[in-house]
This record gives C-alpha cells, sequence and structure tokens, in this order.
C-alpha cells in the first residue's frame, strides 16, 4: 500500500472528474444487417454518472469558473429532464456549487432519486410542457434572481465544443476509417461537435441525426418540426435525418440487451434503430452510433418485459432523457 503524500499511478484519476470521457466502443456483431458493414456502438452510459451529459456538464462549468461568469460558491440552474441535471449535480458536488434543477414533473424517479442523492434542488415544472416548459420556468427564475448561473446546455458553446474536442477524437481513434456517424438529435451538440470533427478529418464521412416522427414524442430526442431549433445545433453539418418512433426505440432497446447483452436507455435503442437501417443500406463500410446513456435510470418503466403497445401508450405521458 501506498505511504500518504505518495505520487498517484499515472492511471489513476485524481477525482471522478477525471473519468469522464474515455468510453468504452464495442462492435454490434450481431445486429449488423449483413456481413460487408461492421456496426460499433460507443458507450457513453460509462460516464460517471451514467450518461454522455457528464462530458458537457463538466466543459460548461469548467469554461464558466475560467471566464469568471460563474464565481466560487455560486448555484447553478438549468433546465433539465433528468441526465444533464445529474451531470451538472455531480460536477457542482465535487467543484462546490450548489446545483437547482428545473425538471418536467412526468419523469422517472430514479432520476430524482439521485438528483436528490447528490444534492440538488427540484423544482417542477408541468410535465405536459415537457422540456420547453423546464426551459421557459429556468429561464423565469434566472431572471428573477440573478445571483444563478444558467449554463443552457441548448444553446453553451461549450456543449459542442466538448464533443469536438474529446468524443470526435476517441471515435477516430477507436474505429479509423468510420463511414457514417449516427446520434440520437437532441440539444444537437453531439452531432455538431463530433459532426464538425469527424468532417474535418474524414471528408467523405456521413453524419446522421435520429429524430422523432413528426407529432410523435419518441422520450429522449427532439424533433426540429416542434418549433425549437436549439441554438448549438449547425444543421449544416447532418447529411440525413432518419426519422424514428417510440416502437422502434423500444425495439431497439430490447435488441441491444438481448442480442448484444448491453443495457442502455431509450433514446439508444432509437439511435441503434437509425444504425441499423444505414448500415441495411450501405454495401460496405462502417457505422458508428452513439448510446447516450445507460437503462438502470430506466428500471421503473420495464422496458424491457412488459408489453410493447402498452409501453408505448404510457411514453406518452412520459419523459425519460
Amino acid at each position: 500500500m501506498p505511504a500518504p503524500g505518495a505520487e498517484v499511478g499515472r492511471d489513476a484519476a485524481r477525482d471522478l472528474l477525471g473519468t469522464i470521457g474515455g468510453t468504452p466502443m464495442v462492435e454490434l456483431a450481431r445486429l449488423a444487417p449483413h456481413a460487408g458493414v461492421r456496426l460499433y456502438a460507443k458507450l457513453e452510459g460509462a460516464n460517471p454518472s451514467g450518461s454522455v451529459k457528464d462530458r458537457i456538464a463538466l466543459a460548461m462549468v469548467r469554461e464558466a469558473r475560467a471566464s469568471g461568469v460563474l464565481g466560487s460558491g455560486q448555484t447553478i440552474l438549468e433546465p433539465t429532464s433528468g441526465n444533464t441535471g445529474i451531470s451538472l449535480a455531480l460536477v457542482g458536488r465535487l467543484l462546490g456549487h450548489p446545483v437547482r434543477v428545473v425538471m418536467p414533473d412526468n419523469t422517472t424517479a430514479e432520476r430524482e432519486q439521485l438528483l436528490r442523492l447528490y444534492g440538488a434542488e427540484i423544482v417542477h415544472s408541468p410535465g405536459a410542457e415537457a422540456s420547453n416548459g423546464a426551459v421557459r420556468l429556468a429561464e423565469r427564475l434566472a431572471a428573477e434572481d440573478r445571483s444563478l448561473f444558467m449554463p443552457y446546455q441548448y444553446g453553451n458553446e461549450a456543449n459542442p465544443r466538448a464533443h469536438e474536442t474529446t468524443t470526435g477524437p476517441e471515435i477516430l481513434a477507436q474505429t479509423p476509417g468510420v463511414d457514417v456517424f449516427v446520434a440520437g438529435l437532441g440539444t444537437g451538440g453531439t452531432l455538431t461537435g463530433v459532426g464538425r470533427f469527424l468532417k474535418r478529418e474524414l471528408p467523405g464521412v456521413r453524419i446522421v441525426a435520429a429524430e422523432p416522427l413528426p407529432g410523435e414524442l419518441v422520450q429522449g430526442l427532439r424533433s426540429l418540426e416542434d418549433g425549437f431549433v436549439p441554438p448549438v445545433l449547425d444543421a449544416s453539418v447532418l447529411d440525413d435525418r432518419y426519422l424514428v418512433s417510440n416502437r422502434d426505440a423500444i425495439i431497439g432497446v430490447r435488441r441491444l440487451l438481448d442480442e448484444e447483452g448491453i443495457f442502455a436507455g431509450l433514446s439508444s435503442g432509437a439511435a441503434v434503430a437509425v444504425g441499423v437501417r444505414v448500415a441495411r443500406e450501405m454495401e460496405r463500410g462502417s457505422v458508428v452510433v452513439l448510446l447516450a446513456d445507460g437503462g438502470w435510470k430506466y428500471l421503473s418503466t420495464d422496458l424491457w418485459t412488459r408489453d410493447l403497445d402498452d409501453i408505448e401508450d404510457e411514453l406518452e405521458g412520459s419523459l425519460l432523457w
């Protein structure tokens, strides 16, 4: 056992924030539709709080602290339907910032439990108004109390920049020569940041968004047809937008577990459904799908065993991202 004060080993992080990123890549050989295409998954559920949002939470807070916009001990306020708030709560706890999240009142119980364990304060917004309602309430609270700092993931350039400087380079190092990158369309930060990096390094690469069918709420994703285009989304980076349904997402989640042993969240099911469709249309090449989070925050919904029609009906009134 090393003596007190001994130098930390080269492979040890100094705290949990040092473990963010560097997530595994795994080939989905059983889900690949034919032998000509190799299908891969980037497992963002391996981040410390269980989602890709750890990357942007750390980036937004670090940049705000460095610029002086976020002062020592200042409270962070953020609208979220779960994962970003959890990530900010983790980062805030370790860096000394109280966190207050505005969250729809119809998210899963696991999200609220973890937020409270990390010490976050939760302000509920009407579930019927979805994530847009949480944004409106958070903006009002921030206007009423200027002591609060709101990173605002939808409009913060640190969001796509985090993916351009970390996620994109990791993908290229793990799967050199990737032909297609697929991710769910949420804030647009992942698609924008990874897309900018990969297009700079691999001019022929395609960037594909998994987007909900018009009029259907696919939990974890955002349709550009709902009237709100996140400011951080650079739509010029996107080559295609494939539409998916809740049914597609649930089937994708179940296939990931049944065929590949990967326990993933609902938006990951939607992304892998699109990845398989893209791969089916190709004669040869490689497709990388980003799986945004793990499945344990969704256990209370029982996505993996209940009747598909029953789950679809229930999801219409809940928010899982």
